[in-house]
């Protein structure tokens, strides 16, 4: 597994262990700032976004945060999308993004969004306000087998390059119904792990992944199930337990949900047909 460079940094610790102490070096998982701004058809720049995020992949988090956010629908509306680098610092923490989309409206969505990378965006928890959005139910008659299910957790787990370095981030992992690894990103965030795997399959012109599994982990809440509904993914699955609006948002839209992933054993929320033989 290839650790990407900017996501880890590295420090000087203290470790006591049995009565004894010595100096070492441990390895963090990299926290930093992303802020997304909308470049409007006028040329106007709009602040839309900060998260704190892992760096790495930022173009990606960024087109995905605003397909499943609702800001655009599909890749035509992406007009461009770069990086800003700050020469004072050598890093880019900033991602300009030009949209087509006629129906984008800069005051409507001065909401100061502040993702924190615990909680995701806290202001959108609304199954009205998704319902609003008029997203479909995704597709039906896609089918995993229990065996399959079983299979991701650890899978998940043997490919977190920067978890294996620092035990510091949550990841999302996108498979196919055989438990392929379709691909995987890590982060601080959840969110951000699962809006890097929909910016990865947005860029790379996938959408919607209709016949695909998304595993992530820690809890399956809310903004992880809307945002795999924005994304086409029949079937969402996690370590830990769904929230109760993660639980109602997936019975309403038609969403399979999957809860405590772990071993030989798992608990459907939302959706059974798909993954329930029989």
């Amino acid at each position: 597994m290839r650790t990407p460079r900017l996501s880890v940094e590295i420090t000087e610790v203290i470790e006591w262990r049995d009565g004894e102490t010595r100096r070492a070096v441990d390895y963090l998982a990299a926290e930093e700032p992303l802020e997304i701004r909308i470049v409007a058809a006028d040329g106007l720049v709009s602040p839309l976004s900060v998260t704190m995020r892992t760096p790495g992949n930022d173009l990606e988090l960024a087109a995905g945060f605003l397909l499943t956010e609702g800001i655009i629908e599909n890749a035509q509306q992406l007009a461009s999308l770069r990086a800003l680098t700050d020469e004072n610092i050598g890093k880019s923490n900033v991602v300009e993004v030009e949209i087509a989309n006629p129906d984008y409206d800069p005051a409507s969505m001065q909401r100061n969004f502040f993702a924190a990378s615990s909680c995701g965006i806290c202001g959108k928890a609304s199954i009205e306000a998704i319902r609003r959005r008029g997203l479909r139910a995704p597709n039906p008659k896609f089918r995993v087998s229990p065996e399959v299910l079983c299979s991701l957790s650890e899978r998940l787990r043997d490919d977190q390059a920067i978890f294996e370095k620092t035990g510091g981030l949550h990841a999302a992992g996108l498979f196919t119904a055989a438990g392929e690894l379709l691909q995987i990103r890590e982060d601080i965030g959840r969110h951000n792990a699962v809006d890097k795997i929909v910016g990865w399959a947005l860029l790379e012109k996938r959408l919607p992944l209709s016949e695909s599994i998304l595993m992530v982990s820690g809890r399956g809440g809310f903004e992880l199930a809307q945002k795999a509904i924005a994304a086409g993914i029949p079937v969402m699955a996690s370590v830990s337990a769904p929230s109760s609006l993660a639980v109602k948002l997936s019975r309403e839209l038609g969403l399979t949900l999957v809860g405590f992933l772990r071993g030989s054993r798992f608990v459907v929320y939302s959706g059974g047909e798909r993954c329930l033989e029989g």
